[in-house]
């Protein structure tokens, strides 16, 4: 038919009802179509509600049903905008309604060469394009009713003579397969349209306005479908029997039937479809193969889907080629070069790069197009295509055709993903593990995906084991293609296959694949695989045990790898071989298997290694190598008891004597590991038996469950595996001259809690009681490093099921002992610093840090106990403002204690005070005796004077009977050592330092204790004058105007104390020291640093602003000496002001005391000095006589006195220069007048020249 036929047709005239009729028959009846466009009617399908497989015609045409039962049932039909008589139109009109089709069609064609991108016209040219796809669509589909309802097949031109109409109605079936012929002529290959219209496959469907070329595109999809529909009915029609073209062969001369014309068509449009499928494949990466569909667009899809069910339909009743047969024979010809054109139903694939790889692509995606049934719905439907798979597979694995990794990936994950489609089918596994036997030793690594791509060796058993549960999990990775090697897809696929056996309880596959396996492993083949290769022959048979007989092949795994060579296995394949065994092991843990002989042989080879590492001393490559394993073990049992659910299993056969051999020969980070390792494992231990003392949860008991008293039983092996192989050397190391790892303080306090879980496992060194026990070793004892006590006490201060043990023991010192070794480990914080340096190195700094913070987290920790928050109670501390600084919180505990002592009532309350007292300080001596004993370093030094000397605010206490010998050895080893009584010894400056900066604490609360002590007095005292003696001078400086005689430590401990009692015996004892030491003269010669002794004097009188007894009897004395003997003009001066000092003092005082001791010291003075240094001595009563008249008035008699004496010793006769010289007194007491008395006026009158009397 000619494109270009026209015809011009008037409408038959009906009634006006008929006329409405058809219009509304028009606006109801939507034949099915191919549509894109998913809308609310849709309600999620896969399709829409519109097309062939929603709407129920596919359903209708292979059930042989009405393709349209409500529609085409009146008497006229419009088709092309005629009306039609609906039973004879075809058999009258077949050849012009085919040629108004192509029309129609020549038409739409037209409307996409002249449509724009006017968005005006859009609306109109969507209506009119869609108008003239519909009517297209309307006729097809009432040639397919027509056949069904009306055509005769039983006519045939050999009945005799016929009415013309039945003569047409006989040719009607040729003349449609001519007419169907022409119009897949007409329309062409779907591939070859231009692409401008093939462009619409992508067009995004907004406001769901279309251009025509959108309509264009899915009528071709229409007629290529409605063409094969029509045949197919056709050949229902006529019962199969064979439709010739009669007028098409006498023309041509060629065979044209149905039969062929719907092969033809079939052929084409598989043509079509793999073609467009190509051109898509061109731009899909191997990664995305999965993801990346093989349609352009859902009708594309729906066509395919449509094609399945009816080319298998009709494979099924007439023994025609299957869809699959159809795609293998048009697949086979994409691996062929293109021939020559024999015709347009010849196959001319296009060009393709990869045909191995996109048949793998295609035939995956259409695989899963067959879970859509009939009605474009979901179901579970096999039909399986493995034989050309297999072929497939043959290609991938083929070593000469050299197939990339990374195409071999995308194949292979194509098969996995059609093994979830088919069933099973051993040939694949067969002809993958010929490949991959072969290729052992392979990384299977694509270069370009960088790390992603490398080969993966599992670093722990957990990760081995995880990657082996993933190869065996349903679900598998988006991500497979980037994250797992082509060797690891395999054992996808196996996995599957052998999963799918077991579960239809099919032995027979397992023997075959087992026969293969096993078959290609023999000695010489186990040697020659490399760590790589290993890696791979524990993937295999991890994932042959996870789905199949897990004991049998662990089993065969440890025969094979007795074939290989000890001397021949490098660190890294032993290592490797290690994580295997455990990752069976993990595997068994989580199967409730008992791992007993696995457990025994593999903990024999690290008792092996254990030794060897023991005896290894001085080649560090070798230990380094031997290392290796044996931390791969370490990581493997933790995570065997990390992943036991109970510890049932004989995991104690795990923990043998090769760690006894082991830790000794541990250093640093090797150290660490192991200790981390064991503080996990006795974490794992009392978590689990907590668990079961607890009993099982209601609601989670199941056929593995025991009883939990069976279930303690098999606890108690791995508590005494502990006890016996670890616990020995964690003792021993306890008193380590080295600083201890802090992880070594938590695995003893994991001990302590294993001892309070289950007592009975401890060993017998540590029982009755091993609680206790443990906190004596590591908590308590004075001679562990504090670092360790510290960090060991925190994690159990607080645990109050500790608590309530010791109460129920009856310890009531838990508290106390605990609050000692935190005093201990705040003095000892600086213990282990080296004594000499000034600076400290980046890692001591860093160390110290921490320990700060961890006394810190302790001091927060101690400040909680009952007792102490008790004793900050009751002394009104507000223990959280501090309690950050440890050394700021010891200082205000002991004030704390001091003021709560004050504030007790009771000699029994007081008692104990001090006994709970004395028990927080523990041997504080013992604690600094390091510090002394290096003499450092400064930090250290100056935190143990500055503690220990609060001792001031303990004062009370300490001056008690049970206190006093701990008083004792604090004053004889902190401030009268043996080295301060040596004269050619001098201490340390950085001792010296701190004993300056604390040395008034301890000055006022001994002289606290002096006055309080009942038995001891004279024996404090003398300690009391000692410490005054040997300190006064060393920080005495040599000059009075040295700005550090103000800040002498002794100044400061007489001008801050409050206590006037305690005040006045430490000026008095410090007075009797000074006198006794530092003013006594040799003859005339004045003492060394006078002018120093005498300037600390004059601070004293000046800070304090009084004069005492002490002051006048024992200083006074040696001042008057001084003003005498001494010309140096600074000692005269200070002398002078000190004199002054006490004369206005006593003046001022109230009492009468200090007057009278004042006139004693005067008239001693005056006896003693007159006769020689009379004009000195009336100089300096000149002085005294401006500031005290009386006393000097009070004096006249002594002078008198003395004026005689000297006299009558010279025997000269009166002595007119002495009598001279005390003229100087005579200004200053003219005023007295009538007031003297016979002798003073006596001593006025001899004075000034008055006559001579006898006496």
């Amino acid at each position: 038919m000619d494109d270009d036929f026209t015809i011009s047709l008037t409408p038959p005239c009906l009634t006006e009802s008929l006329e409405m009729a058809m219009e509304v028959e028009k606006e109801n009846s939507r034949p099915p179509c191919f549509s894109c466009t998913l809308d609310n009617r849709d309600g999620g399908r896969n399709f829409s509600v519109e097309s062939h497989l929603a709407s129920g015609s596919l359903k209708r045409l292979l059930l042989r049903l009405d393709p349209s039962p409500t529609d085409y049932e009146e008497d006229t039909v419009e088709i092309f905008g005629f009306h039609w008589v609906t039973e004879i139109a075809l058999v009258e009109s077949c050849r012009l309604l085919f040629g108004l089709l192509r029309q129609h069609i020549h038409k739409l064609e037209n409307l996409v060469q002249m449509s724009s991108s006017d968005f005006g016209q859009a609306a109109n040219l969507h209506s009119e394009a869609g108008n003239i796809r519909h009517e297209c669509i309307v006729f097809l589909h009432y040639v397919k009713v027509f056949i069904f309802r009306y055509l005769e097949s039983h006519k045939t031109e050999d009945d005799g003579l016929l009415h013309p109409y039945e003569e047409l109605e006989v040719q009607l079936p040729s003349v449609l397969v001519e007419e169907l012929h022409a119009l897949t002529l007409h329309i062409g290959h779907l591939y070859e349209l231009p692409s401008s219209i093939l462009g619409a496959f992508t067009i995004q469907h907004q406001a769901k306005l279309f251009p025509p070329s959108w309509h264009l595109l899915h009528l071709h999809l229409d007629i290529h479908w409605l063409v094969l529909e029509i045949l197919h009915v056709l050949s229902e029609k006529m019962l199969r029997q064979i439709v010739y073209a009669h007028q098409f062969m006498n023309l041509t001369g060629e065979n044209l039937t149905n039969i062929s014309l719907f092969e033809a068509h079939c052929g084409n449009l598989f043509c079509d479809l793999i073609n467009l499928s190509i051109n898509k494949y061109t731009k899909v990466r191997p990664s995305e193969a999965l993801t990346s569909h093989h349609y352009p667009c859902s009708c594309i899809k729906e066509l395919w889907v449509l094609l399945i069910h009816l080319l298998d339909h009709r494979n099924k009743g007439s023994h025609t080629e299957s869809f699959w047969s159809w795609v293998n024979k048009f697949l086979k010809k994409v691996f062929e070069r293109p021939s020559t054109a024999e015709g347009m139903s010849v196959f001319e694939p296009v060009q393709c790069k990869d045909p191995l790889s996109f048949s793998w692509w295609i035939i995956t995606h259409l695989a899963s197009l067959y879970q859509f049934d009939r009605n474009g719905n979901v179901e579970e439907k096999v039909e399986s295509n493995w034989n050309f798979v297999e072929e497939l597979l043959k290609r991938s694995t083929d070593a000469q055709a050299a197939v990339l990794e990374e195409q071999v990936r995308m194949h292979l994950q194509c098969c996995l993903t059609l093994c979830s489609f088919w069933n099973l089918n051993l040939p694949t596994v067969t002809i993958l593990w010929e490949y991959y036997s072969k290729n052992l030793n392979s990384s299977f690594t694509i270069p370009w995906l960088g790390l992603k791509g490398l080969a993966s060796v599992s670093k722990t058993p957990l990760s081995m084991l995880k990657l082996v549960k993933s190869c065996c999990s349903d679900q598998q990775s988006p991500d497979l293609y980037k994250s797992s090697n082509s060797y690891l897809i395999f054992l996808c696929i196996l996995a599957q296959m052998m999963k799918e056996a077991m579960e239809s309880n099919v032995t027979h596959p397992w023997k075959q694949i087992k026969g293969r396996i096993y078959s290609k492993f023999h000695q010489k083949r186990m040697r020659e695989l490399t760590e790589v290769g290993l890696q791979n022959f524990f993937n295999l048979f991890l994932v042959l045990a996870a789905v199949a007989e897990t004991e049998d092949i662990a089993s065969r795994v440890l025969d094979l790898l007795n074939f290989l060579s000890p001397t021949s296995i490098s660190t890294s394949q032993r290592a490797l071989i290690w994580r295997g065994y455990f990752a069976f092991l993990l595997m068994y843990i989580e199967k409730n298997m008992d791992i007993s002989i696995l457990a025994e042989k593999l903990s024999h080879a690290f008792c092996e290694k254990a030794k060897e590492f023991l005896v290894t001393k001085n080649d560090h490559t070798h230990k380094q190598n031997l290392w290796t394993p044996l931390s791969t073990y370490i990581d493997g049992v933790q995570e065997v008891f990390e992943t036991s659910w109970n510890l049932n299993l004989s995991q104690e056969k795990l923990l043998n004597d090769g760690f006894s051999m082991l830790l000794p020969a541990c250093r640093g980070t090797e150290l660490n590991m192991v200790l981390n390792f064991l503080q996990d494992v006795l974490s794992r231990l009392r978590s689990v038996h907590k668990r079961m003392i607890q009993g099982p949860q209601l609601g989670k008991t199941g056929p593995n469950t025991q009883l939990p008293l069976v279930t303690k039983e098999h606890h108690l092996p791995v508590a005494s595996a502990l006890w016996r192989n670890f616990f020995p050397f964690l003792k021993s190391q306890r008193m380590s001259q080295t600083l201890p790892p802090p992880q070594l303080a938590d695995t003893a306090a994991g001990f302590t809690l294993l001892a309070l879980d289950m007592p009975c496992t401890a060993p017998s060194d540590l029982q009755p009681q091993p609680v206790l026990a443990m906190m004596q070793l590591f908590g308590w004892d004075d001679m562990v490093c504090p670092q360790l006590v510290s960090r060991y006490l925190s994690h159990l201060i607080q645990n109050s099921t500790l608590s309530e043990a010791f109460s129920g023991m009856g310890h009531t010192s838990y508290e106390a002992l605990s609050v000692r070794s935190w005093f201990r480990c705040i003095l000892q914080m600086y213990i282990d610093q080296p004594a000499g340096t000034l600076t400290r190195t980046d890692a001591e700094r860093t160390v110290g840090k921490v320990y700060v913070e961890q006394l810190t987290e302790m001091t927060r920790l101690v400040f909680k106990l009952s007792e102490i928050e008790n004793i900050f109670s009751k002394a009104h501390f507000d223990e959280s403002v501090f309690k950050q600084d440890p050394k700021n919180a010891l200082v205000q505990f002991i004030k704390a204690v001091g003021v709560t002592y004050s504030g007790l009532q009771t000699v029994a309350e007081k008692s104990a005070m001090v006994t709970k007292t004395l028990e927080y300080l523990g041997d504080v001596v013992k604690y600094v005796k390091p510090y002394l004993q290096k003499k450092g370093p400064a930090e250290g030094l100056q935190l143990t004077y500055s503690i220990i000397g609060l001792v001031k605010f303990w004062a009370p206490i300490l001056a008690t009977s049970k206190a006093q010998q701990l008083l004792f050895r604090i004053i004889d080893s902190l401030l009268l050592p043996l080295v301060v009584f040596q004269q050619d010894k001098e201490l340390p400056a950085v001792m010296l330092s701190a004993i300056r900066e604390n040395l008034p604490l301890y000055l006022q609360g001994l002289s606290f204790i002096c006055c309080q002590s009942q038995t001891q007095g004279a024996y404090l005292n003398q300690l009391l004058g000692s410490v005054i003696q040997q300190y006064f001078g060393r920080f005495l400086p040599p000059s009075p105007n040295s700005p550090g005689i103000g800040q002498h430590p002794m100044l400061l401990a007489l001008c801050n104390s409050i206590t006037v009692p305690q005040t006045l015996h430490l000026r008095k004892t410090t007075a009797h020291v000074i006198k006794e030491n530092y003013l006594q003269f040799k003859g005339n010669s004045p003492p060394p640093r006078l002018a120093s002794v005498l300037a600390f004097i004059l601070q004293v009188f000046q800070r304090t602003k009084s004069t005492e007894v002490c002051d006048i009897e024992l200083f006074l004395p040696a001042v008057l000496k001084c003003m005498v003997l001494v010309n140096e003009t600074q000692v005269k001066k200070l002398s002078s002001e000190i004199l002054q000092y006490m004369v206005e003092g006593c003046q001022a005082g109230l009492g009468r005391e200090p007057a009278t001791q004042l006139t004693s010291v005067f008239r001693q003075f005056i006896q003693d000095y007159t006769t020689v240094y009379d004009h000195q001595v009336y100089s300096i009563l000149e002085v005294v006589a401006v500031l005290a008249q009386p006393l000097v008035i009070s004096l006249i008699p002594t002078i008198t006195q003395s004026l005689k004496d000297s006299e009558h010793k010279q025997g000269l006769g009166r002595n007119t220069a002495q009598r001279g010289s005390s003229t100087l007194l005579f200004p200053h007491l003219q005023q007295l007048g009538a007031a003297r008395s016979p002798c003073q006026r006596w001593w006025l009158g001899s004075c000034v020249g008055a006559p001579s009397r006898d006496h």
